[in-house]
């Protein structure tokens, strides 16, 4: 178990390595809890190749709730607080999920399946969003998820490490072993020197602009293979995702594009005149049982395995470990003592 020597003399510094979303807030809120801070990222500021880059960044716990462990659903609640608290200006415009009439029982299950939405008739989800008016004759509506712009939004998250007295370097990259104080090892895939269970499972993505259609949350659309959704974003542009696919590397299948666009024109056909801005792949990482770990070591601690949940329960499980190096405190659901 981690010994903590730096009891005598307070609050360990804290070396956060990996500054995609889990880093970020681990770095934030180790930060604002007076701890000395250095987030350390061996790409740079653009971060392209970070998973976090091609996320679609929905905070949506009910939702997601179809598919995953009660645990998912316990973090992501309370990551909702804390984006609330941190992030104030985040988006909680709700989720909307709809299907069209061959998919009508796949709807049904994913309502039995899922609590905190509300069924809204055609008249209430043309009100909702205009864009879709009579395209679907009901739709469950999830109205206290949110969602962020991954590329925005995480530049907003280093600017509030500054703030609470962080420093961040790009172009690092340390070994464990040279970390003085406390090191958080938050480096994704690249941790498989520490996990050699790790996988990466691949989720691509569309964006398309079009100022058409305007969308002022998540729109998710009932799939045979996996869920699809649209998610609004600045200047007329719309994420389409996202696959969910066991292979890593960072191609995107004429088969996948070919569904993620479909989908797009299916919940609206003005998505068929839209401009395709981007298309790529990123690789999540996750564990066999796709749960999320904090490891603790005898000198440091690891947060990795968040699969396709990372924006959803980065903040929550940024607060299990400020709680565990602060207060001893642990959950058994998701700490693992070496």
């Amino acid at each position: 178990m981690l010994q903590k020597t730096w009891d005598k003399r307070g609050t360990p510094p804290i070396a956060v390595i990996g500054a995609g979303i889990a880093g970020a807030w681990q770095a934030l809120l180790f930060a604002k809890a007076g701890h000395e801070v250095t987030l350390h990222e061996r790409g740079n500021d653009a971060m392209t190749r970070a998973t976090s880059h091609w996320a679609g960044g929905m905070l949506a716990p009910w939702c997601e709730s179809e598919v995953s462990e009660p645990l998912v659903t316990r973090l992501g609640l309370r990551s909702l607080a804390l984006w609330r608290e941190h992030v104030p200006d985040t988006p909680f415009n709700g989720s909307l999920v709809v299907a069209h009439p061959r998919d009508r029982s796949d709807f049904e299950r994913f309502a039995r399946m899922t609590s905190g939405h509300q069924r809204l008739q055609r008249d209430a989800v043309s009100k909702l969003e205009p864009s879709l008016d009579g395209r679907f004759r009901d739709a469950l509506f999830f109205p206290d998820e949110g969602h962020v712009e991954p590329r925005r939004v995480l530049p907003e998250l280093r600017a509030r490490i500054r703030a609470a007295g962080g420093r961040i370097e790009f172009g690092s990259a340390p070994e464990l072993a040279d970390i003085e104080g406390l090191a958080i090892d938050c480096r994704g895939l690249a941790a498989r020197d520490v996990f050699p269970d790790l996988r990466g499972v691949k989720g691509e993505e569309i964006i398309v602009e079009t100022d058409e259609i305007v969308l002022s949350r998540p729109v998710r659309l009932m799939h045979p293979r996996w869920p699809l959704y649209i998610i609004p974003r600045e200047r007329n542009c719309f994420m389409i995702g996202a696959t969910s696919i066991e292979r890593e590397d960072d191609g995107v299948s004429v088969r996948s594009a070919l569904e993620l666009l479909s989908a797009a024109y299916a919940v609206h056909p003005a998505f068929g005149e839209a401009r395709i801005v981007e298309i790529g792949a990123g690789l999540r990482p996750a564990f066999p049982d796709n749960l999320p770990r904090i490891a603790i070591d005898k000198d440091h601690i690891a947060v990795n395995g968040l699969y396709r949940h990372g924006f959803l329960l980065a903040p929550a499980l940024a607060e299990l470990t400020l709680g565990y190096v602060a207060r001893g405190e642990i959950d058994n659901e998701v700490m693992q003592c070496k």
